[in-house]
């Protein structure tokens, strides 16, 4: 008997435009996407490059079955929607306003104050600390907190820890209620704003407290 005939593997194909393109090389270039999206992004981008399973598996470091299911994906989906996770069953746990104030005030601090080796935060780390210590400080909902749920409530309140240096003085025990009311008036404005009515912002009454949140570019 002679050897049996493999048949070729049928070729994925991935439409895609300049635009689709250049929009994969800077997610796959990303320090701020989460990993996933980064990691479906350069396998994309390889496939392009390269149409071998075998060859782009290699290349990234993942199996083939992690490339053939991100590659099958792009085809069903389109390149740019196939990079996000796949929903989960199930809602989502809501994150109270309490612990994203509990959260904004830990990314303006310094992770260095926290015993970490950095002196900023990475969003992946800021997760991390959140999902260890967000209970304790009663903030249960940030248990199973995610590491694009992060980039989402940061992106909310423009803080931006991978791209800014923040100075943080907390000489008040009020600290904490001081910054949620901080934060509701920034909702506040964001939602006057939308309405096409933000008034114009007043400058802080003589004596206020010694407590103050600088970002510096």
């Amino acid at each position: 008997m002679g050897d049996p005939v493999v048949a070729p593997r049928r070729a994925i194909v991935l439409p895609t435009d300049a635009e689709q393109r250049q929009r994969l090389l800077e997610i796959s270039r990303s320090r701020t996407e989460p990993t996933s999206r980064v990691e479906r992004a350069r396998i994309i981008l390889a496939y392009l490059q390269n149409p071998s399973g075998y060859a782009v598996a290699r290349t990234i470091g993942v199996t083939q079955q992690t490339v053939t299911r991100c590659l099958e994906r792009a085809a069903e989906l389109g390149v740019i929607e196939a990079l996000d996770d796949r929903p989960r069953a199930g809602r989502d746990p809501v994150i109270a306003a309490e612990a994203k104030t509990w959260l904004v005030a830990l990314a303006c601090r310094k992770a260095r104050e926290l015993g970490y080796p950095h002196e900023l935060w990475t969003t992946r780390l800021l997760a991390a600390h959140a999902r260890q210590h967000g209970p304790a400080a009663g903030h249960p909902s940030l248990g199973k907190l995610a590491q694009g749920t992060v980039c989402k409530i940061l992106a909310e309140h423009e803080v931006k820890p991978h791209k800014l240096r923040y100075y943080l003085e907390q000489r008040d025990p009020e600290f904490e209620p001081k910054m949620a009311e901080i934060l509701c008036v920034y909702r506040q404005v964001a939602m006057l704003r939308a309405e096409g009515g933000a008034p114009r912002a007043k400058p802080a009454p003589a004596g206020s407290s010694p407590s103050s949140l600088t970002c510096i570019s």
